[in-house]
């Protein structure tokens, strides 16, 4: 079983699952092996499930309503609002009326009278931070949430919500190729005493080693839009991840568990959520915990393999790129 760790005062297994290719964006959805794998999770100890209400357009809350349909109290589950989606329009909506509705029908999709960690997904710089988290913190007096999170905001965003309310976790993107929000974020995190909560752990399973072209990747899935899985970038990428191969060679690991671990290391309020559909990779992830603790003293090489600004290629394309950190 994996051991427990705190966001702020939320208390959730040292490693979650991040539930959102269930349901789209990585290729053909199996609601089945889905659900096997979210069981599975639960027998491993990973009992912190990530969705959102715009995985699948709602699909996604449905699908984990399903699998922990009667028992519930087994799991910590996180959602978010914010990014609305009708047709191919997609905007970003954090109005106090909406994150009411938000969470009225993310509780219902999920058939649970709580959610117990609720995220602002992305936010409007237009309206004010204090009075959405506002809003969120009428959710949690009324009992439909417990704790708050944000995601993909800046420093200065989240001393403001915190000013507010208690905001128990930040989830934004860090990885091994994706180290930006060191310099000013985590720090500020840490002072609020804000758990950390890294999406996208093994980058977009770049880090994993087994892609080798762009033309493995099947027409529907979002990272043939990303300037790192393109051209010159990708395979300045790909000769990096081979460093990081070599090394989980050596230690007799995967360089997904290897990766996972480096973030594992970072520290006890940092849990990270690598996604997946099968029980196979969730195995293999939930691995890495204690591949942290045996190789402790190895992580440090993996600073100087992918220092701060190694990835080739910006994380999301332009588009995607004006929509964190604000």
């Amino acid at each position: 079983m994996l051991p427990q760790r705190n966001l702020g005062n939320l208390t959730v297994s040292a490693l979650g699952l991040g539930c959102m290719g269930m349901s789209e964006f990585y290729g053909p959805a199996d609601e089945a092996e889905s659900i096997r794998t979210i069981h599975r999770a639960y027998e491993l100890g990973v009992t912190f499930l990530d969705t959102a209400d715009m995985y699948g357009r709602g699909h996604n809350e449905e699908l984990v309503g399903k699998a922990i349909k009667g028992r519930r109290d087994d799991f910590e589950i996180a959602t978010k609002f914010g990014n609305r989606r009708e047709g191919d329009r997609r905007w970003v909506d954090n109005s106090p009326e909406w994150i009411h509705q938000a969470c009225d029908d993310s509780l219902r999709r999920l058939g649970t009278d709580h959610i117990d960690l609720y995220y602002m997904h992305r936010r409007d710089p237009d309206v004010p931070i204090e009075e959405s988290v506002g809003a969120m913190a009428e959710l949690v007096q009324a009992g439909k949430v417990h704790h708050l999170g944000l995601s993909e905001v800046s420093a200065e965003t989240l001393d403001a919500a915190a000013g507010a309310h208690a905001i128990s976790a930040l989830q934004s993107e860090w990885s091994l190729f994706t180290r930006g929000i060191e310099a000013e974020i985590v720090p500020t995190a840490r002072r609020l005493n804000v758990g950390i909560v890294p999406y996208s752990p093994i980058g977009r399973g770049l880090l994993a080693g087994a892609l080798t072209s762009p033309e493995a990747l099947s027409a529907d899935d979002f990272r043939r839009q990303h300037p790192r899985f393109s051209g010159e970038n990708l395979e300045r990428n790909l000769a990096r991840v081979a460093r990081l191969r070599e090394l989980a060679d050596e230690l007799e690991c995967t360089p997904v568990q290897l990766a996972l671990a480096w973030l594992v290391d970072q520290g006890e309020d940092v849990v990270p959520i690598p996604g997946t559909k099968h029980v196979k990779y969730l195995e293999e992830n939930a691995d890495a915990v204690d591949v942290a603790r045996r190789f402790a003293d190895r992580m440090a090489e993996l600073d100087e393999l992918f220092p701060a600004g190694a990835a080739a290629g910006e994380r999301y394309n332009e588009a995607g790129m004006a929509t964190v950190e604000k």
